[in-house]
């Protein structure tokens, strides 16, 4: 290897380590800021809904696409929302290319009868997708506040009574509750995705907006005011997150958000690993997509401080780190032998310990975020120590498909919206088998997932010749991370 070789190696892997390291500075910042915010009392102004003329109309959005093994579930659940059948509308907006919307126009006909006022809304095509369907179905709504629910979600009853209370404030554009997983425990896939999204909606979502940060409606459990959708330009389908262009849109025009951790809104995580890979896709492209259609946007505006400039800028490029991460990866075995090779550049070894230092934050603030929920004491640090080096091995593993997803999204390549496909999995007797919405096909990414757990296992090997261990615990990870996800996607065949 040429000493320029090696030079070009030792910037590159010292960037991504430097920029992997601010992100972790911004996440400790947020973890200060949850705890500040634990501390605080809620005095915002609400309606009062045991009043009739403070009660608003609410419309409910379901934007569905071939929903088979979920629909009935849903709609017996939005069914029993309470609340005044006068003040709410519910439009079942229905993209389904398949016999269910036979299934599901009987369902609704039937509420209709029982004086439900349900609307089944269904396009002739897809144009913008899930955006397009929303914004269809806003044109007639009769809603002043509109709540979205995916097909997998299972509101509890009193979800509009904690959550319609706050557009009493006029600044408030947006609600956003916390998701729930009511298959968490099914698979160590769904634990460790349950995982990365509690940190989400409570380390992020709760240290961005206590502070007036930016954060972002989740694009299913929130409410929406009419009038900020409309201000904000409406939803546009021209990214894979439709959510989050709509949510800095609405955020850059003034309008507030509002962020209720306490209120828990359940839903089914993906529980096999095509399903995933195609949910991670979409978000890590369509963040990569927003950071290219906003991040200008955001630096350049005059009504935001620099704090929340930064705080943004860094959420839109959170999928990004998958980049860094994998180029990191990629790059630690070339620098094994550059270090062992070139004796005078030794000491850029030291740069390694931006990312020793990025992995203890990143530990202790989803350990916070982990006891929130799951409880605190000995055998729950144990179990989260076991379950966040699962997560982090597993995080390595997608590197490489997340990374592909981000260089998409920033180089401008469009792609269709996947839906992520839904399994009725409550418990773990359930069975995803036989399920007819699974992708057939194999990733062609599995070969060189394959490939790179053969990498860091020449990786480990190296460290013996070369009685050099200290990257051993890494290549560790990524060939048990990449392991994981090259014979999960490969197993996982309906």
């Amino acid at each position: 290897m040429g000493l320029t070789i090696a030079y070009i190696i030792i910037a590159v892997y010292s960037l991504a380590l430097i920029l992997i390291f601010f992100y972790s500075l911004a996440q400790l910042n947020l973890l200060v800021n949850y705890l500040s915010n634990k501390k605080q009392n809620d005095e915002a102004p609400k309606f009062n809904l045991l009043d009739p003329r403070e009660i608003p109309h609410v419309t409910i959005q379901l934007p569905v696409y071939n929903e088979e093994y979920v629909m009935e579930r849903l709609l017996e659940n939005i069914s029993e929302i309470e609340y005044p059948k006068s003040k709410l509308e519910i439009q079942v907006l229905d993209d389904s290319t398949d016999d269910t919307v036979i299934d599901t126009a009987k369902r609704i006909e039937a509420l209709q009868e029982a004086g439900l006022d349900i609307k089944h809304i269904c396009r002739t095509n897809r144009q913008g997708f899930k955006a397009g369907a929303l914004k269809e179905g806003l044109e007639i709504a009769k809603g002043e506040f509109i709540a979205i629910f995916d097909a997998d979600f299972l509101p509890e009853r009193d979800w509009l009574k904690k959550t319609v209370p706050y557009f009493k404030d006029s600044e408030i554009g947006v609600v956003q509750t916390r998701w729930g997983h009511i298959n968490r425990d099914y698979s160590t896939l769904t634990r460790i995705q349950a995982f990365a999204l509690d940190a989400h909606f409570t380390l992020e979502q709760v240290g961005r907006n206590s502070k007036g940060h930016f954060i972002n409606f989740n694009g299913t459990a929130g409410i929406w005011r009419k009038e900020c959708i409309l201000d904000a330009g409406n939803w546009e389908g021209d990214t894979l997150t439709e959510d989050l262009d709509l949510s800095y849109r609405a955020q850059l025009k003034n309008w507030k958000f509002k962020y209720l951790e306490d209120v828990e809104t359940p839903a089914e995580l993906p529980v096999v690993m095509s399903a995933a890979r195609s949910q991670q896709f979409r978000w890590n492209k369509g963040g990569a997509e927003n950071f290219r259609k906003t991040v200008l946007s955001v630096v350049k505006s005059k009504n935001i401080d620099f704090k929340t400039k930064f705080h943004g800028v860094m959420h839109l490029l959170n999928s990004s780190m998958f980049l860094c991460v994998f180029i990191v990866a990629l790059l630690s075995i070339p620098m094994l032998y550059i270090k062992n090779t070139y004796g005078h550049l030794a000491w850029v070894f030291e740069v390694t310990s931006f990312f020793i230092v990025s992995t203890i934050i990143l530990f202790f603030c989803y350990w916070y975020t982990y006891k929130s929920i799951q409880g605190s004491g000995f055998d729950k640090f144990i179990d989260y120590i076991k379950l966040f080096f699962t997560f982090f091995s597993v995080a390595l593993g997608l590197s490489l498909h997340n990374s592909i997803a981000v260089m998409e999204g920033h180089l401008g390549k469009r792609s269709e919206f996947v839906r992520t496909p839904k399994f009725n999995i409550n418990n773990l007797t359930d069975s995803w088998k036989g399920n007819r919405y699974l992708a057939t096909k194999l990733s062609p990414n599995m070969i060189i997932e394959f490939a790179l757990m053969l990498y860091f296992l020449f990786g480990m090997y190296s460290a013996v010749p070369l009685n050099d261990y200290g990257l051993f615990p890494f290549h560790l990870m990524l060939f048990l991370g990449f392991g994981f996800v090259f014979f999960k996607s490969l197993t996982a065949k309906a």
